[in-house]
């Protein structure tokens, strides 16, 4: 057996290669949501981290590692590659397929697990956003998937919100720039798969009465359509009014999720040709890490950021760095060790402070007037946290609805 890793656990070196994946026993695995996989896939728990094992070839297993990784490198939303074992034999010496090792993405589940429960109308746009917004960023990237579908994409909760990430990638191929048959191939793949898993689930009665399969995709690919129109359309505007109209197309696109990273311009007859150069979103993810040391999902960030800098102004420092180091120790902190022992499993730190902001300014709106830290997070804990599912405690227990 030979394992290649950049960064390698010991403990995947104690686990039984030598039976097919298969034949695993219980006691080496965890029981989580997974959508339909051409391979054998299985979980498994060492020490405290989540593996995703996939059997595939050899050459398959090489090609969608060195694609994670390169996805990795540019900060797109997909799971981590962690191994490749290769030359596996059984106990009889017959040769056994390779195994991909990833790790599995903390409070995510498959798409297609979350079709199969009731789903509020503004839970299923929120949904249907996030997977536009992958593609959309995907294709930004010049990466192809030529598999999009439900069991391929993980979500995770994002402040409100649902960010999508990249689960399987053995299709994909990462070019310097995607042609627009390319793209179309691409969106029909995703519309042929999504079409198919929804009927799946339709015929298992698994899919709610209300969701139509043919309305998901005509959906998911319009949703796809009007943002990839947004980030890349040239736009020509008044020379007078292009300062407003930048900005306006600017604020458009960052409440889309994406940054702008510059703004090209070239003199047309009476104005100007406008075309911003769109990168993934991921400045305020960036910019909290930094202050901060917290990793956050971008919307996550924000909130907590726009908490950051209320407390600055209050406390009159004009330091930021200074500022970042008191709000984490005076504020941040205290609110997650509020947090009982038998809830913190329940969501996320960073989701939970970000949830904890909109539940005191909803309370605060209530009471016309600023109801304090204290007692917004003393009645999240008792009237919120405490009636919510377990979100990490996913392992072997049956995902709940929802909301």
């Amino acid at each position: 057996m030979r394992l290649t890793s950049a960064l390698i656990d010991p403990a995947l070196l104690d686990l039984p290669w030598s039976v097919p994946l298969e034949e695993w026993p219980a006691d080496h695995l965890v029981a989580l949501p997974q959508g339909i996989s051409r391979h054998i896939v299985r979980f498994v728990k060492l020490n405290d981290t989540v593996y995703a094992l996939k059997e595939t070839r050899e050459k398959i297993a090489e090609k969608e590692y060195d694609l994670l990784r390169a996805l990795e490198r540019i900060d797109f939303p997909a799971v981590e590659a962690v191994a490749i074992v290769t030359d596996r034999v059984d106990e009889q010496g017959e040769p056994l397929e390779t195994v991909l090792v990833t790790r599995h993405l903390k409070f995510s589940l498959p798409y297609r697990a979350l079709f199969s429960h009731t789903l509020r109308p503004e839970t299923m746009n929120r949904l249907l956003d996030a997977l536009a917004a992958l593609v959309v960023r995907m294709h930004l990237t010049g990466f192809s998937w030529g598999d999009c579908s439900l069991s391929n994409t993980l979500f995770r909760r994002d402040a409100g919100a649902f960010a999508a990430y990249l689960v399987d990638a053995e299709t994909g191929n990462i070019y310097p720039k995607l042609s627009e048959g390319q793209r179309s191939e691409d969106i029909e793949i995703l519309r042929l798969n999504i079409f198919g898993e929804c009927l799946d689930l339709q015929a298992a009665e698994l899919l709610h009465e209300s969701i139509d399969p043919e309305s998901v995709v005509d959906d998911i690919v319009a949703r796809y359509d009007r943002l990839w129109h947004e980030v890349t359309y040239e736009q020509e505007i008044q020379r007078r009014d292009a300062r407003h109209d930048i900005e306006g197309r600017i604020r458009r696109l960052n409440e889309l999720g994406f940054d702008v990273a510059e703004v090209a311009m070239s003199t047309v007859d009476g104005g100007v040709r406008v075309r911003p150069k769109v990168v993934d979103a991921g400045y305020h993810t960036r910019r909290l890490m930094r202050l901060t040391g917290l990793d956050a999902e971008e919307n996550q960030a924000r909130q907590l950021l726009n908490d950051l800098d209320t407390y600055k102004a209050e406390s009159d420092l004009t330091d930021e760095q200074q500022a970042a180091h008191r709000w984490l120790t005076e504020v941040f902190e205290p609110v997650v060790r509020a947090v009982p022992a038998n809830l913190r499993q329940k969501l996320e730190p960073q989701e939970i402070f970000s949830q904890i902001i909109q539940h005191k300014w909803l309370l605060s709106e209530r009471a016309g007037r600023d109801v304090g830290m204290a007692p917004a997070v003393q009645s999240y804990l008792t009237d919120v946290l405490a009636h919510k599912p377990d979100e990490q405690a996913v392992l072997g227990v049956e995902v709940g609805a929802l909301s």
